[in-house]
């Protein structure tokens, strides 16, 4: 009897023990091998920046147009030598370049999006810039007005859709704007505020007002906190 004990431990035991190496390995190769990018939770509730932005938009704005980016993103991505680099890496590497053209716009749009929803925080919590980052942009710009002034025409100029950002250039701040999906980060620049101007960011609220909307952004939803961390 003793002897064939262990003959049936080998037998009863092995295969829960390579059950749990093989799934153990094809977890990790899943989770090397098969990145993904997914729609990142947003800071703050949907209904939170009202009334200046409504529940509704952010509906569709997040949830039905950002959410596509990522999914298209994917689908581009997948089998190509871009597939585990990051958002960055393949905004990079993807920008001006007729045969990834596809790639750079979602990736772009992804990065931009999550990017503009830090930008925001509700009016609730609403503070004025620090003296840091007054200072920053009177220096720049003359004076915070002048910054609120020169930001709206940007985006009251800015032909179609795209974006009106403020970034940084060395030590230099300067509102670029930049058309569809296009961002600082493929001109070597470093984004510290954006404002989404295509119609699906504020149609559902000001319909073709758009100088009412970027009036609201920059008087009641400006997160000044995390413009701060990006001069």
């Amino acid at each position: 009897m003793s002897s064939g004990a262990p003959c049936v431990l080998r037998l009863t035991i092995f295969p829960v023990v390579f059950r749990r190496i093989f799934c153990y390995n094809y977890f990790i190769n899943n989770l090397i091998f098969n990145f993904m990018f997914t729609l990142p939770n947003l800071p703050y509730e949907r209904a939170a920046l009202e009334p200046h932005m409504s529940a509704k938009t952010l509906d569709f704005h997040y949830g039905k147009h950002h959410q596509a980016y990522v999914d298209n993103l994917n689908k581009l991505l997948a089998g190509t030598e871009l597939e585990k680099e990051s958002l960055e890496n393949i905004i990079l590497k993807s920008a001006n370049n007729a045969e990834r053209t596809g790639i750079f716009n979602n990736a772009a749009q992804h990065f931009n999006h999550t990017f503009f929803w830090d930008c925001l925080r509700p009016a609730a919590k609403g503070s004025a810039p620090s003296e840091p980052v007054s200072a920053a942009l009177s220096q720049s710009f003359g004076s915070l007005e002048m910054f609120y002034t020169e930001f709206k025409i940007a985006a009251a100029s800015l032909f179609g859709s795209g974006w009106v950002w403020l970034v940084k250039d060395g030590e230099q701040l300067k509102i670029l704007k930049t058309a569809n999906g296009d961002n600082p980060i493929a001109h070597g620049l470093k984004p510290v505020f954006a404002l989404d101007v295509w119609e699906h960011s504020y149609y559902l609220d000001y319909q073709n007002r758009r100088a009412d909307f970027v009036e609201a952004v920059l008087q009641n939803l400006i997160n000044w906190e995390f413009v701060a961390k990006n001069i």
